[in-house]
């Protein structure tokens, strides 16, 4: 053999090598991330339950239930909308392994576009997982895309009409927070958001609350997002926030901004219904390399410079903004949302127990409130 063709058999393996590895990269992304409920649990079901349509398909996720002896109020809490957005996912994960139910029903969804954590968005450079550290060892979490993976759903049309009649970039019909309130002969991410709203209206939710990340340049952060029939609850919520300490916005969802979750909840369910917004450095655009680092930290110098600039929304230094900062402000957030509501709906008081405070899992971390990994 000729050391030409010598060379470009090498170099053949060599691109072969490269194309296998960054396939098996991207099929481990199909590998579930495993979820220890807590042993309180009610009933688990898949989304199909609620519409059958969905059935063997990508869209089809978990849905946990968790029901207490005495009746009360239905609360439904949503992660992983956005899977790019890992404090939502991450605070519903920790719900989920730590809810005991003693009045009423609480519900949580933690990867609601199951098909979203099966890639990442293109041309960011984000890693594929983040680890949590436990008392057992290591955890490890899909940072996933904001979109449905397009081998689930594809081609993107030119414009996009959503179920409500808005007018979106093509893209968006892969965005589950602008689907809403789906379709049953849509597309995968419209059969999806179709699936929690019969969730919603089988299981007779009350109170459903939509968690999210944005970037700290973004104007609705920190913020309690809401339905304008969820004013009331919203404003006494936030007050509940400001005695601890805690400084959010209250941001009224607008009615001409159709699709999201919290809009058509309230609008096609009849619910009281709210989005939690934190504050993420590794979703922003200012942000430098993206990083394992940077999820779980929330430190980037762009973003420092940005602050002394004037330029963001949040109160940011060196110390960065923790992953486990931005889930103890949703626990909160949440806690102190039914607070509220017991004022506010006494007949549909939802009681929890087991849930870490806030305080707590900024000093311990995430990780300590999860099951170790050697219970797989």
């Amino acid at each position: 053999m000729s050391v030409h063709r010598l060379r470009a058999a090498l170099l053949l393996l060599a691109a072969g090598g490269v194309t296998w590895a960054a396939g098996e990269a991207f099929r481990s992304m199909a590998r579930p991330d495993l979820l220890f409920p807590d042993a309180s649990l009610s009933r688990e079901h898949r989304l199909c339950e609620y519409f059958p349509e969905l059935e063997g398909s990508p869209g089809n996720t978990a849905v946990y239930v968790f029901e207490g002896e005495e009746p009360g109020g239905s609360l439904l809490i949503l992660g992983g909308t956005h899977p790019n957005e890992p404090a939502g996912t991450t605070a519903a994960i920790l719900l989920l392994e730590n809810t005991r139910v003693r009045r009423g029903k609480v519900i949580i969804v933690p990867q609601a576009n199951i098909s979203g954590f099966t890639h990442n968005d293109p041309f960011e450079g984000n890693p594929q997982r983040f680890p949590l550290e436990t008392s057992g060892g290591r955890r490890w979490f899909r940072y996933g895309s904001r979109l449905t993976n397009p081998v689930h759903q594809w081609p993107d049309p030119a414009l996009y009409v959503n179920p409500a009649g808005q007018a979106l970039a093509g893209a968006e019909a892969r965005n589950l927070n602008r689907n809403y309130p789906g379709r049953p002969r849509g597309n995968l991410t419209e059969q999806v958001a179709y699936g929690i709203m019969e969730l919603i209206r089988r299981e007779h939710i009350d109170l459903a609350v939509d968690l999210h990340e944005a970037a700290p340049e973004y104007p609705v952060i920190n913020a309690l997002v809401f339905h304008e029939g969820s004013a009331e609850l919203a404003a006494m919520t936030l007050m509940e926030l400001q005695l601890e300490g805690l400084e959010y916005r209250l941001e009224e969802s607008p009615a001409n901004l159709r699709g999201l979750s919290h809009r058509e909840w309230g609008d096609s369910a009849g619910i009281f219904a709210l989005l939690f917004e934190t504050a993420n450095a590794a979703h922003g655009r200012l942000k430098g390399r993206p990083s394992v680092s940077l999820i779980l930290t929330g430190r980037d110098p762009n973003y420092v410079k940005a602050a002394r600039l004037g330029r963001l929304f949040v109160p940011y230094d060196e110390s960065g903004i923790p992953l486990k900062r931005r889930v103890a402000r949703h626990v909160a957030a949440l806690e102190a949302l039914l607070k509220a509501w017991r004022e506010l709906s006494p007949e549909q008081t939802v009681v929890i127990t087991g849930w870490p405070e806030g305080e707590e899992i900024r000093s311990s971390g995430v990780g300590h409130f999860l099951h170790p990994p050697e219970k797989q």
